[in-house]
């Protein structure tokens, strides 16, 4: 009989996490959206802080988007007034940072100068 596999640990996601994440990547700027601290790249949103204070807005393709709200429904939603858009909410507190700096990479390739992703380098394979 095999032994169940252990979860990761999951570290604590915090606004300095999701800051550093988004900073370390060529070409993205820290800024405001709708009162709220925010990270651009090419001057369009790739991630802000949510007004709830504990979530994170992120943009990211419709496809991937209900790949990982079926997957992970406790850490990835939208609600009605993101529905439309392709952006979701990420619960920090239960979000594995690996994974989020996965998905803030995808955002940023989708977002930033072809300069930027040349200075970046390839993109790895990942499992959503």
């Amino acid at each position: 009989m095999s032994k169940p596999k252990k979860k990761p640990e999951t570290k604590r996601v915090t606004f300095d996490t999701v800051r550093r994440l988004a900073l370390e990547l060529p070409g993205v700027e820290e800024g405001t959206s709708y009162g709220t601290p925010a990270f651009r790249a090419g001057g369009r949103i790739l991630a802000r802080f949510h007004q709830d204070g504990e979530s994170l807005v992120l943009k990211v393709e419709y496809a991937a988007r209900e790949v990982l709200m079926g997957k992970h429904p406790e850490t990835f939603y939208v609600t009605d007034h993101y529905r439309c858009y392709p952006l979701m909410l990420v619960r920090l507190k239960n979000v594995e940072v690996s994974l989020l700096r996965t998905l803030i990479e995808d955002a940023w390739r989708s977002l930033a100068s072809k300069r930027d992703i040349a200075a970046r380098g390839p993109k790895l394979p990942r499992e959503l």
